[in-house]
């Protein structure tokens, strides 16, 4: 072999050698549902950062507190603890009929994250009321309603199919979330998969004895694919462009 094949094809070896590959993780659901609750977990990488969308699927009319989402546990491998960046309304909160705010309000101070548990199989947790377990380990954001500490079942999660107007005196007095939240989460270490994640269990109402169900997807493990950065096509392209080129010159 010529002494410039072998050093063109030294290069290329180089490139695809010392490429940057980065795992892209698939967002993956996890849902349940028992009578006429119903609730889904979607689990996503978002620039870097774990999200949870977690939402209240129910068509059914949020009447009475234990018809309102409170909270998710999910098992991830490895116990990491993250760093809780934010929680945002995914549709209106309101009291009532009154809508308080639209889809984005920071729901910060009324959400909490824990880790290290022991809950349902679950080693982490998110939740708007305490259920004797969360405390004030609360996301970023305003205390908008009650102690700084999560308690009750303010701001809980009413069902896709809620009428505002309806619901007992205790509900319609108190600040709900329509809909869903989305939480974000920081800290991923290096290899985080989506396999990592189980044991997804939904919480209702404001005590461990009130409904709560499992979650389940319809993925048998949550896969991941490896692909190349652009920047990094682009150079093998311009290398097999010129070795093309050169071996019509030099047959």
């Amino acid at each position: 072999m010529n002494t410039w094949k072998k050093s063109l094809l030294t290069s290329l070896l180089v490139i695809t050698s010392t490429a940057s590959w980065q795992a892209i993780a698939l967002p993956v659901t996890f849902s349940g549902a028992s009578g006429t609750l119903a609730s889904s977990a979607t689990f996503d990488i978002v620039a870097g950062n774990l999200t949870v969308t977690l939402a209240n699927t129910s068509a059914a009319d949020t009447t009475v507190s234990a018809d309102l989402l409170t909270g998710v546990f999910f098992n991830i491998a490895g116990n990491p603890l993250f760093t809780r960046i934010s929680a945002l309304s995914g549709g209106d909160t309101h009291t009532g009929s009154t809508i308080n705010s639209n889809a984005g309000t920071n729901l910060g101070g009324e959400w909490s994250y824990l880790n290290g548990l022991s809950q349902y199989g679950a080693n982490s947790g998110i939740a708007s009321s305490g259920l004797g377990i969360f405390g004030s380990a609360n996301f970023p954001g305003p205390n908008l309603s009650g102690p700084i500490a999560v308690n009750g079942f303010e701001f809980g999660i009413g069902s896709a199919g809620d009428n505002f107007s309806t619901g007992n005196p205790a509900l319609l007095s108190k600040a709900i979330t329509s809909g869903s939240v989305i939480f974000t989460l920081g800290g991923l270490a290096p290899g985080f998969s989506m396999a990592d994640i189980s044991a997804v269990t939904f919480q209702y109402g404001t005590a461990l004895n009130e409904p709560s169900f499992a979650g389940t997807t319809p993925l048998a493990a949550a896969s991941t694919t490896q692909i190349p950065e652009p920047g990094t096509l682009a150079l093998l392209g311009l290398g097999l462009a010129g070795f093309g080129l050169f071996k019509r010159k030099n047959p």
